[in-house]
């Protein structure tokens, strides 16, 4: 029963570190990245369609994405879409290409960036303490119904505690490998 407490929780400190490193993929570094445009939706046909359904996403450059939409009566659209995001970027069209040059980040704006990426890290530990309290709720229970000793317990608690401060170190890790992205020029 304690193993499958340890599993649980492992199971949700490895959930808040995808979600951390989704948010953080969506926090724009002076290189260009297609997860940038994650949050897009295009009204195709009056539905809001992720952009990645409408278009091939690619990378050419550091500085620029390139999308190719699959329908090219719905260039307009895409554009029209990127800009309403308000991700501060200006796409232009020629043809059927749609280029998106990503804008180098001013001092200012990087370390505001900066203050997301730790609030997101922030946001990460909340889950993880979270985790914690319920996993030591699961050994209080197991304790009451006499099912381990309170020398099991103790121990216990003392190996959810390691488990818990090597998932708020990999958080410190994940935030501080962003902030040197953000804040290379």
């Amino acid at each position: 029963m304690i193993e499958e407490t340890y599993e649980e929780l492992r199971d949700a400190i490895s959930k808040a570190h995808d979600a951390l490193k989704r948010e953080m993929a969506k926090i724009r570094t002076g290189r260009a990245n297609p997860a940038i445009l994650d949050s897009v939706r295009v009204d195709y046909f009056g539905t809001p369609t992720p952009l990645k359904q409408l278009a091939a996403i690619t990378v050419p450059e550091a500085r620029l994405i390139v999308l190719k939409p699959f329908d090219k009566s719905q260039t307009p659209a895409i554009e029209r879409a990127i800009n309403t995001a308000r991700l501060g970027l200006n796409p232009s069209t020629t043809g059927d290409i749609i280029r998106v040059p990503m804008p180098p980040l001013t001092e200012e704006r990087r370390k505001d960036y900066v203050k997301v990426a730790k609030a997101k890290g922030e946001e990460s530990k909340v889950a993880i303490r979270k985790a914690r309290h319920d996993a030591k709720d699961m050994i209080d229970e197991l304790e009451k119904s006499k099912e381990i000793s309170e020398d099991d317990k103790k121990r216990a608690l003392k190996k959810i505690e390691e488990i818990v401060k090597a998932g708020s170190a990999t958080v410190e890790t994940i935030v501080a490998k962003k902030e040197v992205d953000i804040l290379e020029v």
